[in-house]
């Protein structure tokens, strides 16, 4: 074990006193200025820039001394090493007042090596500070990074003398000043909020519009070709891919890949700089004001549940070395291990209150500093467990949820993970939106043809009552989702039966096998104009049912004009044309878009499907209605023994717009609905009910037929003649009685939004 001798601050070398067991001696830089450096305050964490100096503040529970690191300009040589003076509450912390932003640093952190304690101290490694707002540089992997000696008999329990600072990234001290000017948050209600999913770097690297220096960076992303285009295609809140630093893992770098996702956070303030044009964190910022003016929010998708340190093999880049006992699980009679409820070596510890004020710093500073609109959080399960198990009590979601600031930005959930009892989708609190899987699955069963899959459909567009309706949640709290970035694209969903994902280098073993997906007749690519066709009135029906049914949609980007990924469902480590957006863009592809475009359109218009209550399909005796009936293809509504029916594939859904739609009781005044499905292959005659206080219904949205542009009557009781895999929405044309004059107004502004959908262009 290593014990440090404490030196006066500026000294020009370290001395360490060694045990008998170890022959280990640390030198400090070789050439030194001495600093006058101030006790500081321990608050706030990290190097804080005040006008005058900076204060440079770290935790560390287990520590024996932290020394503060500073390098030259180009972050390459160790100018000086200074002690942080004074130790408060478990913080080192000192002030320096010559130092200004730019100044490149790190930390060395001196403390007991003991591995079977728990403990990973080694003041040879270069450390990244947990706070740095910056970093500059990129993990070059080579054995000095580990904390013991690659190959030596005793594994993890040695211990490596060799400096790590060549191979680290180097935080820099940053000034935060910036103008916003006029910038607004856009405040998207719930009920209007369409998810975009994309990546910064896939997203523009292939863009015709953006210039070759700013593709990949935050500032392609804010070419105004392309934020014309996210506004014209009509979602409102844009999410983004992992931003925070991250690292390439080193097995991908020995098969000259990348992480590519950026699910492998090492610093959680941090932007990735491969996403920095200049060297100024300003341009994320500019960013955000960009997409504010265009109405657009900015949601991060953020990764707080582990850190690209892996286990006890893993490298020593910053936490490990920090205070390893305290930043992460460890097995409680065996802390030499971790716990890896994450699948990927280790698991933060958000049940230490200084860990879990890691968490809510970071969130607060993108909210408030950065501005951002919300996060959705990588395996959320994680950070609601505790030494129990998951809790809807856990420390995490009380500090989330009573957090002035936190409390008002959208959070969302991916509520599963691999640890114990890690699927919790549903048992989110009231305030929290959660990803619905079971949603994905069941939409991608009914259309591929599967049996027996009409009651589970009607569950999820309905808002998976049986899992949200409970505690005043609303249909929003259910994120609907057919694809997402880990999967299949949707034009590979409709394209392959099978994963190809040989290009990962893994054998095509990696991803998953369970795709539910159909390639209608061709794996892949092909001319068959049958099978292109077939396949795009699928792409179509998807999106249909997407946008129509209650709860929160959300798209994967480059869906809506049928972007490819080759048939592989895995492309996390894809850093090129095959994760990539390809913007070349056929009539076909165009012309989903468009469609896209309309369906959007129609759902902002649609007060019936924004509604804040589930369906149930009960009926209220005090109006006389129900909120909706399910109908067999002959017009007559489901009874018990129907729901059995496991070859049935056909069904109508209709939606009362007298239906109560609030807690206020009283009849609603949106116009009705009626939406047919039919994922049989064959054509099905649908026999159109009779609605109260209609006097025929209008076809809205075919999805074979996606070019009509007039609003086709068709009256009661006649066959509407749906064609084999098709999705069909009908509006009742109000009657001219005079309690039908709200439902008139109604219809108008719908019909109206359908003239407006006809007329309207993608920007692309």
């Amino acid at each position: 074990m290593l014990r440090p001798t404490h030196t006066a601050p500026g000294a020009s070398f370290v001395t360490i006193q060694i045990r008998p067991n170890s022959t280990q001696t640390h030198r400090g830089p070789t050439a030194v200025r001495r600093r006058r450096i101030q006790e500081g305050r321990p608050f706030p964490l990290g190097a804080t820039w005040d006008g005058i100096g900076v204060n440079f503040a770290i935790f560390s529970a287990h520590a024996t001394k932290v020394e503060l690191c500073l390098f030259d300009a180009a972050g390459e040589t160790e100018i000086e090493r200074i002690e942080l003076p004074e130790y408060t509450n478990e913080i080192y912390h000192g002030y320096l007042r010559d130092v200004r932003p730019g100044q490149i640093y790190g930390y060395r952190v001196y403390g007991p090596y003991e591995p079977e304690a728990g403990h990973r101290f080694n003041p040879n490694k270069l450390l990244i500070d947990p706070y740095a707002k910056q970093l500059i540089g990129e993990v070059k992997w080579d054995h000095a990074l580990f904390g013991y000696t690659i190959g030596h008999a005793d594994g993890d329990l040695s211990f490596d003398e060799r400096d790590s600072a060549p191979f680290v990234p180097k935080c820099r001290v940053v000034d935060p000043a910036f103008t916003w000017g006029d910038e607004r948050r856009p405040k998207v209600f719930w009920d209007r909020t369409i998810f975009y999913e994309t990546h910064v770097k896939g997203y523009t690297m292939r863009h015709p519009a953006v210039d070759e220096p700013y593709r990949g960076k935050f500032a392609g992303l804010m070419t105004a070709e392309v934020i014309d285009y996210i506004r014209s295609l009509g979602v409102t809140s844009v999410e983004l891919l992992p931003i925070h630093a991250f690292v390439d893992d080193s097995y991908l770098v020995e098969k000259k890949l990348r992480n590519y996702w950026g699910y492998n956070s090492i610093g959680f303030f941090a932007p990735d700089p491969r996403y920095l044009a200049g060297n100024s964190i300003a341009e994320f910022k500019e960013l955000v004001s960009a997409f504010h003016h265009a109405r657009l929010e900015v949601i991060l998708d953020v990764v707080y549940n582990h850190t690209a340190e892996g286990n006890e093999l893993g490298p020593t880049l910053s936490f490990k070395g920090i205070d390893n006992a305290t930043y992460y699980r460890l097995l409680p009679d065996q802390p030499r291990y971790y716990i890896n409820d994450t699948g990927t070596g280790n698991t933060v510890n958000t049940s230490h209150p200084r860990v879990m004020q890691l968490v809510t710093d970071s969130l607060r500073y993108w909210a408030g500093e950065m501005r951002v609109d919300g996060f959705r959080f990588d395996l959320a399960t994680i950070l609601a467990r505790e030494p129990t198990g998951f809790s809807e009590e856990s420390s995490f979601l009380h500090a989330t949820m009573q957090d002035p600031l936190l409390s008002e930005v959208k959070l969302i959930a991916e509520p599963w993970d691999c640890g114990p009892g890690g699927y919790q989708v549903g048992r989110f609190p009231p305030g929290w939106a959660e990803w619905n899987d079971g949603y994905r699955d069941t939409i991608r069963s009914y259309w591929r043809g599967d049996d027996g899959m009409i009651p589970a459909v009607a569950g999820k567009m309905s808002a998976s009552a049986d899992l949200f309706d409970k505690r005043g949640r609303k249909p929003w709290a259910s994120v609907n989702f057919i694809t997402a970035h880990d999967g299949f694209t949707l034009h590979d969903l409709v394209s392959y039966n099978d994963k190809h994902n040989e290009a990962n280098g893994e054998d095509n073993r990696d991803g998953h096998s369970h795709n539910l997906s159909n390639n209608y007749g061709a794996e892949g690519r092909t001319d068959d104009p049958e099978i292109v066709e077939t396949r795009f009135r699928q792409l179509r029906n998807f999106f249909a049912t997407l946008l129509f049914s209650r709860g929160t949609p959300m798209i994967l980007a480059g869906d809506e004009f049928a972007r490819t990924q080759g048939g592989n469902n895995n492309a996390y480590a894809q850093d090129n044309e095959i994760g990539w957006v390809d913007w070349k863009i056929t009539p076909e592809s165009r012309a989903l878009a468009e469609f896209v475009q309309k369906l959007i359109i129609l759902r902002q218009s649609l007060a019936m499907l924004r509604r804040g209550t589930f369906l149930h399909g009960t009926f209220d005796d005090e109006l006389g209605v129900k909120d909706v009936a399910w109908l067999k293809p002959n017009g007559e509504e489901f009874v018990d023994g129907d729901w059995a029916d496991a070859e049935a594939k056909c069904f109508g859904v209709l939606l009362d717009g007298r239906a109560q739609e609030t807690g206020i009781r009283r009849p609603g005044t949106d116009a009705t609905m009626l939406i047919v499905m039919n994922a049989h292959f064959d054509v099905v005659n649908f026999t159109l009910p009779e609605a109260p206080g209609g006097k025929r219904w209008r076809c809205v949205i075919d999805t074979n037929l996606p070019d009509r542009e007039e609003l086709a009557p068709f009256d009661f009781g006649k066959a509407y003649m749906a064609t084999g895999r098709s999705f069909l929405v009908f509006m009742l044309e109000p009657d001219d009685t005079a309690e039908s004059e709200d439902a008139r107004r109604s219809f108008a502004h719908v019909s109206e939004a359908f003239a407006r959908s006809a007329g309207d262009r993608l920007r692309v």
